[in-house]
């Protein structure tokens, strides 16, 4: 299987980036804007490729459970292929590359795991020192907030 991160890898979340600036942050209006993200075409084309190479696909997001609805909608209106999905336990505040490693050794429990595609460089750092491929999406400009989302407060 191949593991792809939304945020930043799929969806473009630069339009809601505002809702960080402010403080204290506006998480929910933050995730409440998931449906307006753009898709990131680059993003798009590494999941058809890796269907087409036979692999299996899973979305590994730092999105919290209660966004599910909505990204499952998100990731329909946007052709993006079918595949299990992987959401943040609501209440969990670790960063990403906690979350992240304990999910993906939970798939790789089950399944051989191929590569994992994020946005986040101490994403890819931490995957491949638990010993997977880590392949770092750099199609989305990186932005403070996002980081900080990401790696400091356990959010995104």
């Amino acid at each position: 299987m191949a593991v792809f991160d939304i945020d930043g890898v799929l969806a473009d979340v630069r339009h809601r980036l505002h809702f960080l600036d402010a403080r204290p942050r506006d998480w929910d209006g933050f995730f409440g804007a998931v449906s307006g993200d753009a898709v990131l075409t680059e993003g798009l084309e590494q999941v058809r490729a890796a269907i087409a190479d036979g692999l299996g696909v899973v979305y590994l997001t730092g999105r919290p459970e209660r966004c599910r609805a909505d990204t499952v909608q998100w990731l329909a209106s946007h052709g993006v292929p079918e595949g299990d999905l992987v959401m943040r336990v609501d209440a969990d505040r670790r960063p990403a590359r906690l979350t992240k490693i304990g999910a993906l050794r939970r798939l790789a429990s089950g399944a051989d795991v191929a590569y994992v595609v994020d946005d986040d460089p101490e994403v890819t750092a931490a995957v491949s020192a638990a010993g997977f491929e880590a392949r770092l999406a750099e199609w989305m400009p990186r932005s403070v907030p996002l980081t900080q989302a990401q790696d400091v407060l356990g959010r995104s």
